[in-house]
């Protein structure tokens, strides 16, 4: 058994202090610092706060590679990389691509989730598959000639590696593929790069539909008379996507945000392979964006994608919000964890696999703990 000490331990629900948490490869609990045993393994978290490991469920890419790039050893480098933003487990998200590049992004993730458990980044826990079933008119930085029509087959018989997929409901005529998708699968399905109005999005979530990909961007606005996806996501019991990087979503949303839904707001980075890397050109979905700061620009002007850590997101919501930190940590982790039924993720409770940050106010990350083993420290 592990203990951490002299941190400020964070529950969903509350901060505990003056207390040890105990691990291995699952969390034990709360001990009091007296009953730690003579000679065990104690790791001192110096007053700063000890996290649940952050969960991303929709990152495409980081040090310039991308999960549509179908490439093992990439996805192998992201899930490196975003162990030291406090990342303990991710699902690669595949864009609007061809569906032979799809397929292959599938394969490569599937090729890995086992293997991931063990090794030094971030665990797999499957795919966001973002797309191919979209509408051309919310396309955003997606390529137009590789949107399909919504394919139930296709997602049933890939189950057992998409965790969520983004889908236009009007483009699925009679919510056929989604009413199959939902009674026959755990995938999550998501309303996104949608211009369905507010009857429509209400309609789908009735017919299956649990989630929205990153809400406001790409989809019908929130208006008195014409509430749009928005009204619809804030009016219903899906879960919600923020890119909280103060660029996609302005800060005075977060808060807004955050009170229409409690428990169901999930922190996500949207990242491009541009994240982690110095200003520049680099590529998405075959098409070429431009990094400047912390904005992603197709030639157009067009967003594309973020640069964020997911690590910056829960600072940025923090220093924005008069949100708490149990309810912003759990925005990065708990909730994303329980929305795609990930057992075991995202809370230091009891039973739960022993993914831990150390993470100071400013919410850098001193150290990450996957399965009870560091695979990071500052």
């Amino acid at each position: 058994m592990k203990y951490i000490v002299n941190g400020r331990i964070v529950m969903p629900d509350r901060v505990i202090d003056g207390k040890a948490l105990a691990y291995d490869e699952i969390i034990s609990g709360v001990v009091k610092t007296e009953d730690i045993p003579e000679g065990a393994e104690v790791i001192d978290a110096k007053g700063n706060y000890v996290c649940p490991g952050l969960v991303d469920i929709h990152i495409h890419g980081y040090l310039n590679e991308d999960t549509s790039d179908g490439k093992p050893e990439g996805i192998k480098k992201m899930a490196y990389g975003v162990a030291e933003n406090g990342v303990t487990s991710f699902l690669p998200t595949t864009m609007t691509v061809s569906e032979e590049e799809i397929v292959a992004a599938l394969n490569a993730v599937r090729s890995l989730k086992e293997e991931s458990k063990t090794w030094g980044g971030a665990e797999i826990l499957g795919v966001h598959a973002e797309g191919p079933f979209i509408n051309p008119s919310k396309k955003g930085a997606q390529k137009e000639e590789n949107i399909q029509k919504p394919n139930a087959k296709f997602l049933i018989d890939n189950q057992d590696i998409i965790r969520i997929v983004t889908i236009a409901p009007e483009m699925d005529e009679g919510h056929k593929a989604i009413k199959q998708v939902a009674a026959n699968t755990d995938i999550l399905i998501s309303m996104g790069h949608t211009g369905a109005g507010f009857e429509e999005a209400v309609s789908a979530v009735n017919d299956g539909v649990g989630h929205t990909t990153h809400l406001f961007n790409a989809m019908t606005a929130l208006a008195h008379r014409d509430p749009g996806v928005v009204g619809a996501a804030l009016a219903t019991d899906v879960t919600v996507e923020l890119i909280c990087d103060t660029f996609h979503i302005h800060p005075g949303v977060f808060s807004i945000i955050a009170a229409q839904k409690p428990g169901k707001l999930c922190l996500i980075t949207d990242c491009t392979r541009a994240g982690g890397m110095p200003d520049g050109e680099y590529d998405l979905g075959g098409q070429p964006i431009y990094l400047k700061g912390i904005e992603c620009r197709l030639a157009d002007g067009t967003i594309a994608g973020s640069v964020l850590k997911l690590n910056v997101a829960v600072r940025n919501v923090l220093e924005n919000t008069t949100l708490s930190v149990p309810e912003v940590v759990a925005a990065a982790s708990y909730n994303p964890a329980r929305a795609i039924k990930a057992k075991g993720k995202g809370a230091l409770k009891s039973g739960y696999d022993a993914d831990i940050i150390i993470a100071d106010e400013k919410f850098n990350i001193k150290r990450t703990i996957k399965r009870g083993n560091t695979i990071y420290e500052a």
